[in-house]
């Protein structure tokens, strides 16, 4: 549908909310391509290709809400969901911070992000295929060791989504991603260890080459073979830069709007506080162009934002949608985050730790004995006192080399005084995902094996 269509759909519910006693409401409509295809030992085990589309409306009678969703666009279905959103409103539990945003904060502007390739667009469903059996066969091709593999995906989707309220704001934007994965098994001795590695971008030509990716998954998965346990010690921990994004998922879900006025965060009060080393800066920020977690407004209809959240070790700002702000008395940050039959939650847009100036090797290199963590089992975190307990996988670090695999071992802290004890950060920050980080060393962590 054309972006005149969507919006043409959206005006005609937003008036059928009207009709029906709504005070207030907002749409979001989305229409989405999306290609699915897996090989393993060269087979195609999965083909999908799938479009949709689907609507959403929140309608506010009052302070009483509710949200609907639909995938039928026809006038009667319009007309019918709308009734229904607004006899749904009328029975619930007033909430008095409820309702949609003040006008004045509302976008004025949609800016161009490069959200959307075409080239992801036009890829064929054999295109794909034939990129992840090259990625597959580069696995299989590295080492005599690698003597199986769990498969490799690519997906490709695109979207188009728009978003309208009664406040008056219209907006809409279009987007594209692609990834490829490759999941290859070695073994050695009777044993056998799987790893995997993936690109993931908004744009074709950025996408990581498919046999690249496949080396790297082999070589990943072929230095965990041999692993072995260690004695419980208390070391230091290193995180690759997929390990170290975790350490941010868990910032971003303390400073959640929603975790702070709930008092289930461990950063409830410690704004204006420093948590982390004059070197630590981490930053949200949903206008970089081409990356994963832009757009140009949020769920809500405000402009999405540059925001300092560690500047300098200092806690510099939560993150807020609209309704977790009137709850706690603040402003919202723009980071909005909406499905099409939910209402809107706080979230992230690029939460990004700043690199460094180290190179990986330098910071494995300042480590006379400790842990190089490539893989975290288990969700062993308490999000209000931010006790940190989980399995782990990973790499020995002897005299500043990495020596041996080692695995069936879990690492334990809090995470408070884990930011507080970062000593390092590395320079290898790759945009692969929405949430990311370097490399990162903690200074001292409980490593509990045998």
């Amino acid at each position: 549908m054309s972006k005149e269509l969507l919006e043409g759909v959206a005006e005609r519910l937003l008036a059928a909310a009207k009709r029906h006693g709504a005070t207030a409401a907002d749409v979001v409509v989305a229409e989405s391509d999306a290609l699915e295809v897996a090989v393993r030992l060269g087979g195609v085990e999965k083909l999908k290709q799938a479009r949709q589309k689907h609507l959403g409306l929140r309608a506010f009678i009052g302070d009483r809400s509710a949200v609907t969703s639909s995938s039928d666009f026809s006038p009667e279905a319009l007309e019918k969901l709308a009734a229904d959103s607004c006899k749904l409103a009328a029975i619930l539990a007033a909430d008095p911070f409820s309702g949609l945003p003040e006008t004045e904060d509302l976008a004025t502007q949609i800016p161009e992000l490069d959200l959307y390739d075409a080239g992801v667009a036009a890829l064929s469903a054999e295109e794909a295929i034939d990129m992840a059996r090259q990625g597959e066969q580069a696995a299989l091709d590295a080492d005599a060791r690698i003597t199986n593999s769990e498969g490799a995906e690519c997906n490709a989707s695109t979207a188009r989504v728009l978003y309208a309220s009664s406040g008056g704001f219209t907006g809409s934007y279009s987007s594209s991603g692609i990834s490829l994965s490759v999941v290859p098994v070695a073994s050695h001795n009777g044993a056998m260890q799987r790893d995997y590695w993936y690109s993931s971008q908004r744009h074709l030509a950025d996408l990581e080459n498919p046999a690249q990716i496949g080396k790297k998954a082999a070589q990943r998965a072929l230095r965990r073979l041999d692993a072995r346990q260690v004695r419980t010690c208390e070391v230091p921990v290193v995180f690759d830069p997929q390990m170290a994004a975790g350490l941010l998922h868990h910032l971003a879900s303390a400073i959640s709007g929603y975790a702070l006025y709930k008092g289930t965060s461990f950063l409830v009060g410690k704004l204006g506080e420093r948590i982390a080393p004059g070197f630590v800066t981490v930053v949200d920020d949903g206008t970089l162009p081409g990356r994963h977690g832009s757009k140009p407004f949020d769920g809500e209809g405000l402009a999405t934002r540059r925001t300092m959240v560690i500047e300098n070790g200092v806690l510099k700002s939560y993150l807020f949608d609209t309704y977790s702000a009137r709850k706690l008395g603040s402003r919202s940050t723009g980071n909005a985050s909406r499905s099409v039959g939910s209402s809107p939650h706080v979230s992230p847009t690029n939460f990004v730790l700043q690199a460094g100036s180290a190179a990986p090797e330098e910071i494995i290199g300042s480590v006379k004995a400790g842990l190089y963590v490539t893989e975290l089992i288990g969700h062993g975190i308490n999000g209000t006192t931010g006790d940190y307990s989980r399995g782990a996988v990973g790499l020995w670090i002897e005299n500043g080399e990495l020596a041996y695999p080692v695995e069936e071992i879990t690492i334990a802290g809090n995470l408070l005084q884990m930011y507080a004890a970062i000593e390092m950060i590395g320079n290898d920050l790759d945009y692969r995902s929405s949430v990311i980080a370097p490399t990162v060393k903690i200074g001292k962590m409980t490593v509990a094996g045998n």
